[in-house]
Formats: structure tokens, C-alpha cells, sequence
């Protein structure tokens, strides 16, 4: 009796594991078909933004002459302020 009941015991124990390990094989492989797609999302951002090095050394650039006609105007702007003595 002690036997049977041994071996029903291993039994229900070897099922259990065999459906945990069933279900860990279905979530890793769900797991890997979402890396993947992953992955190609991230080649395709790679792609999409390679031409901004070039836009944005053209807009730093851009921003650069922008500042310096602004501390222009911040000096001109300074010097009306001290003759109309707003400062």
C-alpha cells in the first residue's frame, strides 16, 4: 500500500512539474518573440534618427549667431537703460 501511494505521489509530482515547465517554455518563448520585435523597433529608431547629427550641429550653429546678436542688443538695450536711467 505504502508503494502505491509512493508512486501516485511521484507521479502527481513529476505531472506538476512537467505542466510548470510546459507553461515557463510557453512565457519564454512569448518573451522572445516580443525581444525581437524589440529589437527591430530599436534598428528602426537607429535608422530614423541618424540624419539628426547633421541637423542639429546646423541648428547649434544657428543658435550660436542667435546668441550673439542677442547679447547685441542685450548691451545696446543696457546702455539706453543707464542714459534714461532705468537701471
Amino acid at each position: 500500500m505504502l508503494l502505491i501511494l509512493t508512486l501516485v505521489t511521484i507521479a502527481a509530482v513529476v505531472v506538476v512539474l512537467v505542466a510548470y515547465l510546459g507553461l515557463i517554455l510557453l512565457s519564454l518563448r512569448a518573451t522572445r518573440t516580443h525581444v525581437a520585435g524589440i529589437a527591430d523597433d530599436l534598428e528602426a529608431v537607429g535608422v530614423h534618427t541618424r540624419p539628426l547629427a547633421e541637423k542639429l550641429t546646423t541648428i547649434n550653429g544657428g543658435l550660436g549667431a542667435l546668441l550673439d546678436v542677442l547679447r547685441s542688443a542685450d548691451r545696446h538695450l543696457g546702455r539706453a537703460a543707464r542714459v534714461f536711467k532705468l537701471s
